[in-house]
């Protein structure tokens, strides 16, 4: 298998995914209840609330866009025709037609996970077809994989089928790995795919345990399985992000903000981590029904350009300390282009914290001078007198003290070298 990496390496070079892809998928609010009149009017307000200005640029049909069968002649993939009656490449067209670009699900399995055809032995055809229909993206499930599973090299050689099939049709088509990270993705996804996911499926919750997610760390977790809460995922992705690099990234799974579950802070919390690790960043809310708490969120144009920086950097979890009352409080820190940093102090406990944030640990990774340096902190999640992301906090050296952090809630700094100054009180 390591003879095959830097050939595939270099047929993989697509060109895309260079910061992490941003979007919308059908899925988390719609399931398998989609059609060509669902999709095109999402395309069209995403159009209406101006979404492509903030870097978002993909609309994504999840699954159950398929006939009940393939063409019986030539094996190609088919739309319902009730649901999609210009097929796909109409979908396709109308969608471009809105400067956008639209993307379909597949899985590595003889079904879908909602029991339709799948492209395990049919690669090359459905990414002809794909190609045809002007298709710029693929989701690429892994239900029903016949188990062609279990090692890290049956995984790759399923996976890079596809990849070989997309890169051959010469289309610049975006590959996204949904394996749940059976058999650790992160170590050989790289080579094949634009992004690759960590986790079983997310569900709409902080912090639920829940059985049907089973695994504590994701390191050798023989269980990947679903509902997911929002922080085990975050757990999940600290010790994976050293993987992450252009062009390829750890995907955290689609995005709930907007659909309920969770409260303001949470919210904010989950999009704040999604943009910071470098995940892609899909949303999957109803866009023509969006709250204006929910669309404040999702343009916070100084968050997502963490997760658009050209560094490409991912930050790194700094310490994770336990709380009695049960949770924990985090702290993370990444390099940012310009010799600026972004700085996140989360709290997943059920009571409010107050927390010094010594410079010692925020800057551990770059020593000494970086500890002792002077730096002026911009809030990423106040807005400043202009109404812009990033209120000026001042100039901060040694410490941010006395941070007082509520319950689920996540503060994000971004941290400029100033020449001098003295500590000021949040």
């Amino acid at each position: 298998m390591g003879a095959v990496g830097p050939a595939v390496v270099q047929a993989l070079d697509n060109g895309l995914a260079l910061t992490p892809q941003m979007g919308w998928n059908t899925w988390n609010r719609f399931g398998c209840n989609i059609s060509e009149t669902l999709v095109v009017g999402a395309a069209k307000a995403f159009i209406e609330h101006n979404l492509t200005a903030y870097g978002y640029e993909y609309i994504i049909m999840d699954d159950c866009w398929h006939a009940d069968s393939r063409d019986p002649d030539t094996g190609a993939p088919r739309a319902n025709t009730e649901r999609f009656p210009n097929g796909i490449k109409g979908v396709a067209d109308q969608v471009h037609a809105l400067g956008l670009k639209i993307g379909i699900y597949s899985d590595a399995g003889k079904y879908t996970c909602g029991g339709k055809f799948g492209s395990l032995g049919f690669e090359e055809i459905d990414a002809k077809t794909y190609a045809e229909w002007g298709i710029d993206y693929l989701k690429y499930d892994n239900c029903f994989n016949e188990g062609q599973a279990g090692t890290p090299e049956i995984s790759y050689n399923r996976y890079a089928k596809m990849s070989k099939a997309l890169n051959a049709t010469g289309r610049p088509i975006l590959y996204s790995i949904c394996n749940w990270g059976e058999d650790g993705p992160w170590n050989f996804a790289p080579t094949i795919a634009n992004s690759w996911r960590i986790s079983g499926d997310i569900m709409d919750s902080f912090d639920r345990y829940d059985e049907r997610c089973p695994c504590t760390s994701v390191i050798d977790c023989k269980l990947a399985g679903y509902h997911c809460s929002m922080a085990r995922i975050i757990d999940y992705a600290a010790p994976l992000l050293q993987k992450a690099r252009k062009g390829a990234w750890n995907d955290m799974d689609m995005m709930e903000v907007g659909l309920g579950g969770m409260n303001y802070d949470e919210y904010v919390t989950h999009f704040s981590f999604w943009a910071m690790l470098k995940s892609p960043m899909l949303l999957g809310m109803d866009l023509t029904s969006m709250s204006n708490e929910t669309l404040s969120i999702i343009t916070n144009d100084a968050i997502i350009a963490l997760n658009q920086d050209p560094l490409a950097s991912v930050p790194n979890r700094q310490w994770k300390r336990d709380v009695p009352e049960g949770g924990s409080i985090q702290l993370w820190q990444g390099s940012l282009v310009n010799n600026t940093y972004v700085i996140a102090l989360m709290n997943s406990s059920p009571k409010k914290q107050t927390v010094d944030v010594e410079f010692f640990d925020a800057f551990f990774d770059q020593g000494k001078t970086y500890q002792k340096q002077p730096y002026r902190l911009y809030d990423l999640w106040q807005k400043d007198g202009k109404g812009k992301w990033g209120k000026d906090l001042g100039i901060f050296q040694g410490s941010i003290p006395n941070v007082k952090i509520g319950v689920h809630q996540t503060k994000v700094w971004l941290a400029k070298p100033a020449p001098s100054g003295h500590n000021q009180e949040l």
